[in-house]
C-alpha cells in the first residue's frame, strides 16, 4: 500500500511541475541557450561539487572519531562518492544516505545506530548551515530583489530544524518523545528509531567538536551556493550570487522531496519559479536548472567509476568441485 501511495504521489508530482513547465517555457528557445552554455563555468560548478566531497568526508570522520569509530578518509570519501553514484537511482538524496549507512554498517558490525546517528547529524547540521546561509542572503538581498515570497517557506525550514535540533539533543524533550513509543512499535519502527536518536544524542558532550564542523559546513554549502550561481551565470543569467544565497536553502530542501524522480521537472520548476521573480525569463531559468543537474549527475560519475572498478576486480568465487561441498 505504501509503495502504491508512493507511486501515485511521485507521478502526480512530477505531472504537476512537467505540466508547469510546458506552460511557462518554450522548447526552442531552452535548446539555444543550454547550446550556447559557457562550458567553462559549468566545469567550475562541476569541480566545486566534488571538490566539497573531501571536506565532508573528513567531516563525516571526526563525527566518527568522536564516538569511538575511526576509519580510513580515502575509504569515507570513496563512500560518500558511490552514494551520490545511488542517490541517482534512489528516491533523493536520502537514498544515497541509506547506502553510505549501509555500507559502513556492515564494515563496522554492531556500530550501525552510532553510524546512523553521525549521517543524520550531518543532515542537522547541514541544514542549520544553509539556514545560516539563507538569513544572510536574505540581508544582502533587501531592498535589491524581491524574494519575499519564499522568506516563508524559509521561515517554515528554521523552525522546524530548530525544533528538531531540540528534540535530538535536549534531554528535557525525553518525555515528549516517550509518548510516541507506543505507536512506533505498532510500525516496527521502534528499534531503528531509537539506535539513531541515541546516536545522535550522544553527541551533546561534544560542543567544541560540533562547532567546528558547523563552521566548516557553512563553508561547503556556501561553496555550492556558488555552483549555483555558475550554472546560472552559463547560461547569461546576469544576477550576483546574493539572491542565489536565498534560493539554495530552498532548492536544498527541495531535492529532499521524496516523492520525485531523482528531482526531475521539481528542480526545474523551482528554478523557473523562483528565478520567475527576479526578471528571469523561464527559458534561461530552466535551462540554468537543467544545467545544474547536469552538475549533479557530474558529481555520481567518480562513483560509478569506482563501483565500475570494484566490480572488474572482484574476485570471481570458483564453482565448488564435485565431492567438496
Amino acid at each position: 500500500m505504501r509503495r502504491l501511495v508512493r507511486i501515485v504521489a511521485t507521478l502526480a508530482v512530477t505531472g504537476l511541475c512537467t505540466a508547469y513547465l510546458v506552460w511557462k517555457i518554450d522548447f526552442r528557445e531552452t535548446v539555444r541557450i543550454l547550446a550556447d552554455a559557457n562550458l567553462a563555468l559549468f566545469a567550475v560548478a562541476a569541480a566545486i561539487m566534488v571538490g566539497t566531497v573531501l571536506p565532508m568526508a573528513w567531516r563525516w570522520q571526526r563525527l566518527l572519531a568522536a564516538r569511538g569509530l575511526h576509519d580510513r578518509l580515502d575509504w569515507l570519501t570513496r563512500a560518500y562518492l558511490v552514494s551520490y553514484t545511488a542517490g541517482q537511482i534512489l528516491p533523493t538524496a536520502l537514498g544515497g544516505d541509506a547506502v553510505r549507512i549501509y555500507e559502513t554498517s556492515r564494515r563496522h558490525g554492531g556500530r550501525g545506530g552510532l553510524i546512523a546517528g553521525s549521517v543524520v547529524l550531518e543532515r542537522v547540521l547541514g541544514g542549520a548551515a544553509t539556514l545560516v546561509l539563507a538569513a544572510v542572503g536574505f540581508l544582502l538581498a533587501v531592498g535589491h530583489y524581491d524574494v519575499g515570497a519564499y522568506l516563508w517557506l524559509e521561515l517554515g525550514f528554521v523552525i522546524g530544524t530548530a525544533a528538531l535540533g531540540i528534540l535530538l539533543f535536549s534531554s528535557k524533550a525525553r518525555p515528549l518523545l516517550r509518548r510516541a513509543v507506543p505507536l512506533l512499535r505498532r510500525l516496527r519502527l521502534e528499534r531503528p528509531i531509537r539506535a539513531v536518536y541515541e546516536g545522535v544524542h550522544a553527541y551533546r558532550g561534544h560542543a567544541a567538536l560540533l562547532a567546528g564542523v558547523f563552521a566548516l559546513t557553512i563553508v561547503i554549502q556556501a561553496l555550492r551556493v556558488l555552483a549555483i550561481w555558475l550554472s546560472g551565470k552559463a547560461v547569461g543569467i546576469d544576477l550576483p550570487p546574493r539572491p542565489y544565497f536565498v534560493m539554495g536553502p530552498l532548492l536544498f530542501l527541495v531535492m529532499l522531496l521524496p516523492f520525485t524522480i531523482n528531482g526531475l521537472a521539481v528542480r526545474e520548476s523551482f528554478f523557473v519559479s523562483f528565478l520567475g521573480g527576479l526578471a528571469v525569463s523561464a527559458d534561461a531559468a530552466f535551462a540554468a536548472g537543467f544545467l545544474f543537474f547536469l552538475v549533479t549527475l557530474a558529481m555520481a560519475l567518480p562513483g560509478g567509476a569506482i563501483l565500475t572498478w570494484e566490480g572488474l576486480h572482484r574476485p570471481i568465487r570458483s564453482a565448488p568441485r564435485p565431492g567438496h561441498g
